[in-house]
């Protein structure tokens, strides 16, 4: 099955300012705006079988809905970990759930809050808050294949990528996980 992993962020104006979209194999497309469209969106998730987020239900889809008039769920099957993750008695945010399933992120500390922040100093001409805004939106979306692989909804994680110096904490030894930035 071809997987997607999406997350967003947005500005203390509720627009969307990154869409990150982890694909296994392929690495993380982040569409910043003003490059956020419908068409930009659709042709990144082309050829996605099933999409996974954390809580888009609740926020990511429903955003997307609002600001590009698409049904992302009508596209592409998707599943929200964050209901899997309850069943399972993991509560809270997905980066309480990464921290209780042992899985490693860089941008410890940045939270959504920051991320809007990040993207207001951006908006000043900060290009080093641009820089960590898109690692931290790209550790989302690469998390959430960890998250979906520790708690059992994919049976393995991919391993047909190319090894990178740091192997993430949730993957065995012999696993080698990169992502290309798009």
């Amino acid at each position: 099955m071809t997987c997607a992993f999406l997350d967003i962020e947005t500005s203390w104006e509720k627009t969307i300012t990154i869409i990150g979209i982890y694909r296994p194999g392929e690495g993380t497309t982040q569409l910043i705006a003003p490059e956020i469209s419908r068409e930009n969106l659709l042709q990144a998730l082309e050829g996605a079988e099933r999409l996974f987020t954390y809580n888009g239900s609740g926020f990511d889809l429903p955003v997307i809905r609002q600001w590009l008039g698409i049904d992302l769920a009508s596209h592409v099957p998707h599943r929200d970990l964050m209901y899997d993750c309850r069943k399972r008695k993991l509560k809270g945010g997905l980066k309480g759930v990464e921290r209780t399933l042992g899985i490693h992120r860089d941008t410890e500390g940045v939270d959504g809050l920051q991320a809007m922040r990040l993207w207001a100093a951006y908006k000043t001409g900060d290009r080093e808050a641009l820089e960590l805004l898109l690692h931290y939106n790209k550790e989302d979306c690469v998390n959430l294949e960890a998250v979906a692989y520790k708690i059992g909804v994919l049976d393995t994680p991919s391993f047909r990528r190319k090894p990178e110096p740091s192997t993430p904490d949730w993957a065995p030894a012999s696993a080698g996980v990169t992502s290309t930035p798009k």
